[in-house]
């Protein structure tokens, strides 16, 4: 390893869990209550994203992000369940933030999936091919074979803000921040 390399600290997001988290103020928010139908996912995205600003979409960007959020609540937390709702709240004013809410059981693999990125992370830095190779993907003990954790490991890169669960992690809140019409980031993130 070089001493540049050795020099440069390693830095990992990770999800975090803080009920009290500014994140979860919903003041001012707009909100929109869907079923759990797992076919309408992009139907319930284009819904949420109408009254937001060209600027923020950044192509389909912004609407994969918000349909993985989607996805996760009506897949993992109401599995699919159509008694069960989705509450999404939502607010464009100078940045995008969702806060989504489902009526499941939380995120129980929360501080594995950390650990597992923390590791991936740590063989990227090092260049261990290998070690990175083996962290292709995370399997939870509930994954399927269309899972692999991957939407999570971009929503840390794309969330440029923060993304924090509650206490029973079935609520997350996220938030991405722009200026002039694009993104930027490590001021305001709320990681970790």
């Amino acid at each position: 390893m070089s001493e540049a390399r050795s020099a440069k600290p390693l830095i990992v997001r990770k999800l975090i869990v803080d009920e009290r988290n500014e994140l979860f103020d919903a003041r001012a928010m707009r909100s929109l209550e869907f079923v759990s139908d797992f076919s309408r996912i992009r139907e319930y995205a284009a819904v949420i994203l109408e009254p937001c600003p060209d600027a923020f979409k950044e192509g389909s960007l912004l609407e994969q992000q918000l349909s993985e959020i989607i996805k996760n609540g009506i897949k993992h937390g109401n599995r699919c369940d159509p008694s069960k709702r989705l509450r999404v709240w939502f607010d464009f004013r100078k940045r995008v933030r969702f806060i989504v809410e489902d009526e499941g059981e939380g995120f129980a693999g929360l501080d594995d999936w950390n650990d597992f990125y923390r590791r991936r992370q740590e063989a990227l830095h090092n260049q261990d091919l290998d070690a990175f190779l083996a962290l292709a993907s995370y399997r939870g003990p509930r994954s399927d074979d269309s899972d692999g954790g991957n939407s999570l490991i971009a929503a840390l890169e794309y969330w440029n803000g923060g993304m924090i669960y509650n206490e029973a992690r079935n609520k997350v809140g996220v938030v991405r921040w722009y200026t002039g019409g694009s993104a930027h980031g490590a001021e305001r993130s709320t990681t970790r």
